[in-house]
């Protein structure tokens, strides 16, 4: 099943899509629909307004989640060309909501910033409240799984070691089209998936997930220790090689480019960026 927010003239509508067509579940956004004990079976049976797929308006996956936990240097290749030894443990930060855009919505390029990256990831949506999880209470808090771009301006964030000030500018970060849910991937999607970001045309990353070093069950198993994870929180899990700062020449983001990121099974956000300010 594959679930989405839309813009309406009316507000954000949660839908299930179906091939061409997408139909309203009834609740305002994919987080309130989660948020239902019987979501999934809710989802399925749904019967609201229909639109056509290809008139959409995705707004944010989920619009505004309770957290969005990011991952860095969590692909092998990744962590190489950024010239580190591959971490014992998740390196954790945080997203807050206003950096959320759609998936083909503008990404914004603030003007204090001059080196502006692209990450593409794939992002593990929680389905139901989940602490201190085991293996198999992991995967069952997982919903599914969609594409977000950590857009990074790299600039801020080396300024210290913490990255959160080059990692949460507002309206910088898409997050979609659309969650796909666990039983349409693999029983392990951290594993042979490609993930890819396409510049100007041109290909950037290239890689699989088989180069995460935590998984994403891994990763709610590892997060759950920390704070309890609710329905429609969002987690990043790291981006693979060929980020634009690692280049030779560095290939940053510039007003009127498009930059696209995809997971194959899963999804494609493609944005335009503009320049603000």
């Amino acid at each position: 099943m594959r679930l989405a927010t839309i813009r309406t003239a009316t507000g954000h509508r949660a839908v299930r899509v179906d091939g061409d067509a997408a139909v309203e579940t009834g609740e305002a956004d994919v987080r309130a629909l989660l948020e239902r004990p019987d979501w999934a079976d809710h989802a399925a049976n749904a019967d609201g307004p229909v639109h056509d797929v290809a008139d959409l308006d995705y707004a944010p996956l989920v619009p505004s989640p309770e957290k969005i936990i990011c991952v860095g240097l969590n692909y092998a290749d990744h962590v190489k060309e950024m010239g580190n030894e591959l971490p014992e443990y998740p390196t954790v930060f945080a997203k807050f909501a206003p950096a959320l855009v759609g998936a083909y919505d503008d990404i914004e390029l603030p003007a204090e910033s001059e080196r502006v990256d692209f990450e593409a990831e794939l992002a593990v949506v929680i389905g139901q409240s989940v602490r201190h999880a085991d293996e198999q209470a992991a995967r069952d808090a997982i919903a599914g799984y969609t594409v977000l771009n950590d857009v990074s301006m790299r600039d801020f964030q080396r300024r210290t070691k913490q990255f959160l000030q080059g990692k949460t500018w507002e309206h910088s970060t898409p997050l979609g089209p659309q969650l796909v849910t666990s039983d349409e991937l693999p029983a392990d999607p951290s594993a042979g998936l490609r993930i890819w970001s396409e510049l100007g045309g041109e290909i950037m990353q290239d890689s699989t997930t088989d180069q995460l070093v935590f998984g994403a069950v891994d990763l709610v198993v590892y997060l759950s220790a920390v704070v309890t994870l609710n329905p429609g929180d969002i987690i990043a899990t790291g981006t693979p090689g060929g980020v634009g700062d690692a280049r030779t020449p560095p290939r940053y983001l510039t007003d009127g480019c498009e930059i696209a990121t995809g997971v194959d099974g899963v999804g494609e956000c493609r944005n335009p960026c503009r320049a603000t300010g």
